[in-house]
């Protein structure tokens, strides 16, 4: 059988967390869970709802409301009406800063020999082959250079000053 955690409030929490209810600005997501820790204290002066009815009544299921005891008990007030905060991103990030520097002075550069200019497939293959980045799709380098504003096609890429031209 599962565990049962049993929650006891002091005067100071249970305080803050009718503070909290009947503020009017407190996002939903806290404003229910405070409302359900209200519900489920066990104290003197507790309502002494049951798992199911709480959940019955705030539309979660009583597992929810377990787990929010569970918090309760064991993080404390603020771990419980709060969200949980993630401990890594969601994705790692592959190309920084770093990375758009390397490919955009790359860029700048000289054409391979046999080509008029860099394109994105040459520059994502030199990337790998210079060790830039383990691995780089021309996907990739669209989106560096797009960052940067950089395009390939322009009449100069700043390899080197654009010389006067003379308009009659």
């Amino acid at each position: 059988m599962a565990v049962r955690y049993r929650v006891t409030m002091t005067d100071k929490e249970r305080s803050e967390l009718q503070r909290i209810t009947k503020d009017g600005k407190t996002p939903s997501k806290r404003f229910l869970n405070a409302r359900a820790i209200l519900l489920c204290d066990a104290g003197k002066d507790a309502p002494q709802w049951a798992v199911g009815d709480i959940a019955e009544a705030l539309g979660v299921t009583s597992r929810t409301i377990e787990h929010l005891k569970k918090r309760f008990v064991e993080d404390g007030l603020e771990v419980a009406i709060g969200r949980k905060v993630r401990e890594t991103p969601p994705v790692e990030t592959r190309y920084d800063g770093a990375f758009d520097a390397r490919l955009l002075q790359l860029a700048c550069s000289e054409a391979p020999k046999g080509h008029r200019r860099w394109t994105v497939r040459l520059l994502s293959e030199k990337v790998v082959e210079l060790r830039i980045a383990p691995t780089c799709s021309p996907m990739a380098v669209c989106r560096s250079l797009k960052k940067t504003d950089f395009s390939l096609t322009a009449a100069s890429t700043g390899k080197f000053r654009r010389s006067k031209v003379q308009v009659s």
